[in-house]
């Protein structure tokens, strides 16, 4: 194996040892020790992939944005009505904030109020990355009133960050109280938002 494709493995598997296990517990209370020995790489190779932890978790967030948004392009681009891929997505959402084991599915839940005030560069990229999936919300809205599989009071871009804002606060509900039902709530109210 040539020495970039393992450098390339190995850099990718401290980022999903991270995201895994910040997933439980945050960013603040996880070191780099504990990343790098679920990687199952010596700890002075760290400084070889990332400059520092603040380079280190913004890599992590870039990383779990490209992931995310190519998951949800996968869900959002089915041939089916706009409104069938929208909810689509919103179910897929309530399955991965739902188990305990939500394997990294949630780290702008978890980590986005926590690094926002750490470091402005996470804070960037998380920007960039909840934009990204307000984006892709708002022209799937924007579809399903073109193709008349749903409809909305407001324009596609409110109605769609007013759902992306609604979905990330009741995912922290649902954490804090351990049961579905802010979820539930979340998804009735999307229904009548966008009339179906």
């Amino acid at each position: 194996m040539p020495a970039t494709t393992r450098s390339t493995d190995t850099r990718r598997s401290i980022l999903d040892a991270a995201q895994r296990i910040m997933a439980h517990k945050g960013y603040s209370a996880v070191g780099l020790t504990e990343v790098l020995a679920e990687a199952g790489v010596p700890k002075g190779s760290f400084y070889h992939f990332f400059a520092s932890k603040d380079a280190f978790g913004e890599a992590l967030l870039k990383s779990y944005f490209a992931d995310y948004l190519a998951d949800m392009d996968r869900v959002l681009t089915r041939a089916e009505p706009a409104a069938e891929r929208l909810m689509a997505y919103w179910e897929q959402w309530r399955r991965t904030q739902s188990v305990d084991e939500c394997q990294g599915r949630c780290l702008a839940v978890k980590l986005g109020a926590e690094v926002a005030d750490l470091s402005e560069a996470m804070r960037l990229v998380l920007k960039t990355g909840t934009d990204a999936i307000v984006g892709r919300i708002e022209r799937m809205i924007a579809a399903g009133v073109e193709d008349g599989s749903l409809s909305v009071d407001n324009d596609a871009r409110t109605t769609a960050q007013a759902l992306y804002d609604m979905w990330l606060g009741a995912s922290v509900m649902a954490k804090i109280h351990r049961s579905l039902a802010p979820l539930d709530v979340t998804m009735t109210v999307t229904r009548q938002l966008l009339h179906l």
